[in-house]
């Protein structure tokens, strides 16, 4: 069976279309190009970030409707509403990208392109060189800024221990919802429920805090944002577990281990799963105490390994996080091969 071929049939070929590459291959070959392609270039700065749009959009609806003067049950009540909106105009976008320009001659490239976009594999890796670089060469001053561009909380009372903790959590966490929850909200809705589920997720990340301002416009979002990710979490804390198996000096029964029984004592239902194997798998203590948003927040251990975590730790991580990516890609491979 060609692979250029529609999940739900083949596509006809136009003529001149010598490759068949003109009808657009399949969603699986299309997620498998798109691994390919965010690997070989990841987020270029000169094309506009999807990511970019939906915080504009979001900030637009949280000015608008996220008026203290509300009663909470109002302000409740329109952050439903903004994320209703949210994700009707997404799934339209996603419709229009998928059905409408997908049907041109080479149209599905722009489902391609967005789809790589949407899949943070490279620009993880990067963010936790530019870290390391920081701490090696520009000592914790600048590892804190580094660090600070991937994290939520306050970064400037942290030591260089705590900005290796953080940067190996971010790194945990970015696999989950950067990496295999689109890739699964892709394979199961396609394009627009990837959209979907960005969007959720962005608005999360910007209104999804429990403080006074948030605690009742973003409740909404939050909520569908854990149950959107339970699923993607669970699947990347054990495939974050099995990649121990390749990564020389880890521990990966000692992280299957300490995600079943750490995972749950995480503030989130979700992060604490792949943060909690990597704890394990690397013998590290992860979380603990923090600033954040300005409040000191008494969060538990995960894992019962080091807390004085160092640049070292940061490199094993990164290993860690690249042969996870591949033994997700590895899974789609054998899904393809599955259905054909």
């Amino acid at each position: 069976m060609n692979i250029f071929q529609n999940s739900f049939g083949i596509w006809h070929t136009p003529p001149l279309d010598i490759l068949g590459l003109a009808t657009g291959p399949g969603v699986v070959v299309i997620l498998l190009l798109a691994i390919l392609l965010d690997w070989i270039i990841g987020d270029p700065r000169w094309l506009p970030h999807p990511v970019e749009v939906m915080g504009t959009s979001i900030r637009l609806l949280d000015s608008n409707f996220n008026c203290m003067e509300y009663s909470p049950k109002h302000r409740k009540f329109l952050g439903f509403l903004s994320v209703l909106i949210v994700i009707g105009l997404w799934t339209i976008i996603g419709w229009f990208i998928n059905y409408v320009i997908g049907s041109f001659p080479y149209g599905w490239l722009a489902e391609l392109v967005m789809v790589a976009l949407l899949i943070a594999q490279r620009s993880m890796i990067n963010h936790c060189i530019q870290v390391i670089h920081s701490l090696k060469y520009g000592g914790i001053s600048e590892g804190r800024k580094a660090v600070a561009l991937i994290v939520g909380r306050n970064t400037d009372a942290l030591d260089k221990h705590g900005v290796a903790r953080a940067t190996i959590e971010s790194c945990a966490e970015s696999y989950s919802d950067g990496v295999v929850a689109p890739i699964f909200w892709y394979l199961t809705l396609g394009l627009p429920g990837l959209l979907i589920y960005k969007a959720v997720n962005t608005m999360d990340s910007m209104i999804g805090h429990k403080n006074i301002h948030y605690q009742d416009f973003g409740m909404c979002a939050a909520r569908l944002d854990d149950i959107l990710n339970w699923i993607p979490a669970r699947i990347a804390g054990f495939l974050m577990a099995t990649a121990g198996f390749f990564v020389p000096g880890a521990h990966p029964i000692k992280g299957f281990r300490t995600m079943l029984r750490d995972s749950k004592k995480h503030i989130s239902p979700n992060a604490g799963w792949p943060e909690s194997a990597c704890a394990g798998a690397l013998d590290l203590s992860l979380l603990g105490p923090r600033i954040y948003q300005g409040h000191h927040t008494k969060l538990v251990w995960l894992g019962d390994g080091r807390k004085n975590a160092d640049v070292r730790d940061i490199k094993r991580m990164l290993v860690l996080f690249i042969i996870a990516c591949l033994l997700a890609t590895l899974l789609i491979v054998l899904i393809y091969i599955s259905i054909h």
